[in-house]
C-alpha cells in the first residue's frame, strides 16, 4: 500500500530531530531559492532530464551502477553487494546542521540518509544504516514528496547521503519534485566509489558534488573497504568528473553553497588513509583552491576493532600532522573548521609541555 506524505514524515523524519523552523527563516530561504536556477532545471528547460531518468532506470536491469558491477536484475528482485532492491529504502531525513557551514547556512541541510551502501567500510559509523540496511521502502513519488518537505521548512539544499545504489530513484523523484516546484541544490553526498560513466548520467542534474576520498593506496583499501582495491583509481577518476562537470565550490551573496565540488578526507591512525598523498594529488590534478575538508572524526566503531592499525582514534600530533601537508602543498580553500581544530590542537599541545 503506498503511504502517505503525512505518515511518512510523522514517522520517519523525527528519527532526525526537530523540524521547527522560524518562519522568518523559510521565507528567507524561499526567497533566495527564486533567484537561482539549480542544474536540473535547465536540464528539463533543455528536455533531457526526462531521457536521463529512463537511461538511469534501465540500469537496474543489469545494475552496474557502481565499480562493483554486480549485474543484479534488481527490477526481477535481485540484489547485489550493495543489498538494495528497484525501491528506494530512507532511514531519516531532516535539517542537517552538522554539516560544512556553506551547506548548513541559517536553516540547514535538508539531509535524507539511504539504507545500504555500495562500498561497506570495517569502521563504518553508520553501519545500522549502510551495512544492516535499516529503514523504510518508499516509491519515488514518496521521496519527491519528501525533497518538496526539505525545500519548504526552508533547508538549502537537498543532502543526498549514500545516493551511488539509488540513482535512478534520485533522478525520477527530482524530475517528480521539479514538476511540482523543486528549485534548490541537489547535493550528491557519495563514499567517492563511482564509475565515471555513471556520474555523466548526473551531469547537469547534481548541482554540489560532496565526495569522501578514503584512501590512496590499493592494498589498504582493499583491507578497509570490502574488498574494493579499485578505490583510489575509481575516486580518482571521479573527482576529475565531478570538478569537469560542477566546477569549484561557489556560493550565494549569503554564503551558501550552490556549486562546485567539497571533497572530504578522514584522517586515520597510523596513516592509513594515505593523507599525505590526498592532499598532493589534489594540488597536483585539481586547482588548489579546491575545497577540501580534512576531517578529525574517526573514532573506533563498527568492526574496526578487528583491525590492530585502525583499533585507536587519531592523535592531536597526526592530525595537525596532515593539515600541514595540506598547507605545504598549497592548498588554499580547507574547511575553516578544520584548521581551527588544528589550531585548537596545537595551543593544546603548547599548554601541556
Amino acid at each position: 500500500m503506498k503511504i502517505t506524505r503525512r505518515s511518512f514524515l510523522k514517522t520517519t523524519l523525527c528519527l532526525g530531530g526537530s523540524l521547527a523552523l522560524p518562519r522568518r527563516l523559510v521565507n528567507a530561504s524561499q526567497k533566495s531559492s527564486r533567484q537561482w536556477v539549480p542544474g536540473y532545471a535547465k536540464l528539463e528547460d533543455r528536455g533531457q532530464l526526462s531521457t536521463r531518468i529512463e537511461q538511469a532506470r534501465v540500469i537496474f536491469e543489469e545494475c552496474r551502477l557502481c565499480p562493483r558491477q554486480c549485474g543484479a536484475n534488481r527490477l526481477a528482485g535481485e540484489k547485489g553487494f550493495c543489498r538494495a532492491g528497484s525501491r528506494v529504502m530512507v532511514y531519516s531525513a531532516h535539517p542537517h546542521f552538522g554539516e560544512e557551514a556553506s551547506l548548513v547556512g541559517q536553516n540547514g541541510s535538508g539531509t535524507i540518509f539511504f539504507s545500504n551502501c555500495n562500498l561497506r567500510c570495517v569502521f563504518c559509523q553508520n553501519w545500522p544504516i549502510s551495512h544492516e540496511g535499516r529503514g523504510r521502502a518508499i516509491g519515488d513519488d514518496d521521496l519527491a514528496d519528501l525533497m518538496l518537505y526539505m525545500q519548504g521548512i526552508g533547508c538549502h539544499n537537498i543532502n543526498l547521503v549514500t545516493p551511488t545504489h539509488v540513482m535512478p530513484n534520485i533522478l525520477k523523484a527530482t524530475g517528480i519534485a521539479h514538476e511540482k516546484g523543486l528549485r534548490i541544490p541537489l547535493v550528491y553526498n557519495t563514499s567517492g566509489y563511482e564509475r565515471g560513466e555513471i556520474l555523466k548520467l548526473l551531469d547537469g542534474v547534481v548541482d554540489i558534488y560532496l565526495p569522501d576520498m578514503k584512501f590512496m593506496d590499493a592494498a589498504e583499501a582493499e583491507i578497509y573497504l570490502a574488498g574494493a582495491a579499485d578505490y583510489p583509481e575509481m575516486g580518482q577518476k571521479a573527482l576529475l568528473e565531478m570538478h569537469r562537470q560542477v566546477g569549484l565550490h561557489a556560493t550565494d551573496a549569503s554564503g551558501v553553497a550552490v556549486r562546485g565540488v567539497m571533497i572530504r578526507h578522514l584522517v586515520m591512525p597510523n596513516r592509513v588513509a594515505g593523507t599525505e598523498k590526498f592532499v598532493r594529488w589534489v594540488a597536483a590534478n585539481l586547482p588548489k583552491s579546491t575545497y577540501v575538508n580534512i576531517m578529525h572524526q574517526y573514532h573506533v566503531d563498527y568492526k574496526a576493532f578487528e583491525y590492530p592499525r585502525i583499533q585507536r582514534g587519531i592523535s592531536a600530533g597526526e592530525y595537525i600532522e596532515a593539515i600541514g601537508w595540506a598547507e605545504k602543498v598549497g592548498l588554499t580553500n580547507l574547511d575553516p573548521k578544520s584548521v581551527a581544530v588544528r589550531d585548537f590542537f596545537v595551543k593544546h599541545q603548547k599548554n601541556d609541555a
